[in-house]
């Protein structure tokens, strides 16, 4: 695991949206199989999370959203992002700006809501 990266390299996505629900969370699935730049990460997190149409789309502005979160229920909200290492492929430098802030956001909520994030093996 590189510096950073928040990972679970040891479940599958469905496994992770099983124990997330388990324990009364709510599971946001980002499919990244097609996500091959920072630009469409970005939408693609924002519309699992379902992102107020004001949020921007840069690294500054996730983070933002995720410490917030307050349009979604209160409680914890994950997102599982699956097919991760595409980004890491094709964007290497994005995919570890984006994993940190990820890790960031888990660290700093300031709502009643609080953010973590899976990164399941492919």
């Amino acid at each position: 695991m590189s510096d950073g990266e928040v990972s679970s390299d040891d479940v599958t996505a469905r496994q992770a949206a099983e124990d997330v629900e388990q324990r009364g969370a709510t599971a946001h699935v980002l499919d990244g199989s097609d996500l091959v730049n920072k630009r469409t990460t970005l939408d693609g997190i924002a519309a699992v999370l379902s992102f107020p149409e004001w949020a921007g789309r840069n690294l500054d502005a996730l983070y933002d959203c995720l410490t917030d979160l307050s349009w979604l229920d209160e409680g914890e909200h994950v997102l599982i992002w699956s097919g991760h290492r595409n980004l890491a492929e094709h964007d290497p430098k994005a995919y570890r700006r984006i994993n940190a802030v990820l890790k960031d956001a888990e660290h700093n909520p300031w709502c009643r809501r609080t953010f973590t994030s899976v990164l399941p093996r492919d």
